[in-house]
């Protein structure tokens, strides 16, 4: 049964898809197609598995990925193509940051999407259309240096979920005043 012998093949951790064929008079022929990782992913259960280059959710030994630099997806069952597709976005524009690398990406049940960078910086995106984050995302990157440039300070965190502008926290700058008699950093 062909059927039965794809199934068997495809329930092997790493194989994404099978063709079997029969071959006259009394072989088969088997076409397999591997899954290529593309992120971890981290489910609401706890476990670990990963997403596959078509963003897949597929279950595999972790310890047989050879690339230990995957980013880490979280989102709502069923998001994870989305995620894909936004990292894949998100990630030539964000490089333009110092040379940043997004380690975690992650999309609330809202629709909320918040990034965590290579570097120890977050950024809450905000919820909307692909494109609006995407625009806002672009605006930060073109203007972040200005801030990060005038107080030689590198970025902690932004919010990026205002229409106008965003919000920044850079590392030992604080609005907040100096209590009597403590040093200014």
């Amino acid at each position: 049964d062909l059927g039965v012998a794809r199934a068997a093949f495809e329930s092997v951790p790493w194989v994404r898809r099978a063709v079997v064929q029969r071959r006259w008079p009394n072989r088969l022929a088997v076409r397999l197609e591997e899954h290529q990782p593309a992120a971890l992913w981290t489910s609401t259960d706890g476990s670990d598995k990963l997403v596959n280059t078509f963003g897949e959710v597929f279950d595999a030994n972790l310890g047989d990925v050879e690339d230990e630099a995957l980013p880490t997806f979280t989102g709502p069952e069923g998001s994870s193509a989305r995620l894909l597709a936004m990292y894949q976005r998100l990630a030539p524009l964000l490089q333009r940051l110092d040379d940043a690398v997004i380690e975690e990406l992650a999309l609330s049940a809202r629709g909320s999407w918040r990034v965590a960078l290579d570097s120890g910086a977050t950024l809450e995106l905000g919820r909307g259309e692909e494109a609006e984050v995407l625009a806002r995302t672009e605006r930060f990157v073109r203007t972040v240096a200005q801030v990060t440039g005038r107080y030689q300070r590198p970025l902690q965190y932004a919010d990026l979920r205002h229409s106008d502008g965003y919000a920044v926290k850079l590392s030992g700058i604080s609005t907040t005043p100096a209590e009597p008699g403590a040093k200014n950093p």
